[in-house]
């Protein structure tokens, strides 16, 4: 039988799952390929109640839970930056957390973080593709006029960039043609979709390779 990386994936939200988890498999697949043997990959996403925890003790209970339900390799964990630049998230949130990992019994948790941190936040990578984005939202305007034309990670609100495309795309349709569409809308269907070769020219997916990288390294797959 093949060995088995299985990667519990926790992220912020429902919708962060949604976008991310067909990227974060594919990413720890593509990597794969760079490792000195074969193996199998899954993905679980993680499900907690996150009811008045702190995000390193979030992390520690799904570690637990992902390692009890799952028997997980890796727990990948997934926050944004909110930031210009990784850092903040890396000192006030990433690092305690794997800090706290490194205390707890290997036997009850999955003590392996693999940390995800886009910058600014996960709409960013959804920029990476704006003709995917222009496909999605159905319109043919250029990525000028639609305010797309701008580098991904140095937009501090890309979340409402896509909201205001989607309202400028829908101002080309007619009354009865044009139906109600959001940001919600799309991010499972281009986090299925996008290229990792798109998301390649963003900082922060060069380092969440790096991440899985040395993830593999750990567990003396590469």
């Amino acid at each position: 039988m093949r060995p088995k990386v299985l990667i519990g994936f926790f992220s912020e939200g429902n919708t962060d799952v949604r976008f991310f988890e067909s990227i974060v498999e594919r990413t720890f697949i593509n990597i794969s390929y760079e490792c000195n043997k074969d193996f199998d990959i899954e993905l679980f996403p993680i499900k907690i109640d996150k009811t008045n925890l702190s995000f390193v003790e979030q992390v520690s209970k799904s570690s637990e839970t992902g390692l009890q339900k799952f028997g997980i390799t890796t727990l990948c964990v997934h926050t944004d930056a909110d930031s210009p630049t990784k850092d903040t998230a890396y000192n006030g949130r990433i690092n305690p957390a794997k800090q706290h990992l490194s205390t707890l019994n290997q036997d009850e948790y999955c003590t392996l973080l693999t940390p995800l941190v886009p910058v600014q936040m996960t709409e960013s990578w959804m920029l990476a593709d704006t003709e995917l984005l222009k496909k999605e939202i159905g319109t043919t305007k250029s990525v000028n006029e639609l305010g797309l034309n701008k580098e991904p990670e140095k937009i501090a609100d890309p979340k409402n960039v896509i909201t205001e495309a989607i309202r400028i795309s829908r101002q080309e349709l007619t009354k009865r043609k044009r139906r109600n569409l959001s940001i919600d809308d799309l991010y499972q269907s281009i986090g299925s979709k996008i290229g990792l070769e798109k998301l390649d020219k963003l900082q922060s997916f060069r380092d969440f390779k790096e991440e899985i990288r040395n993830t593999y390294r750990v567990l003396n797959h590469l």
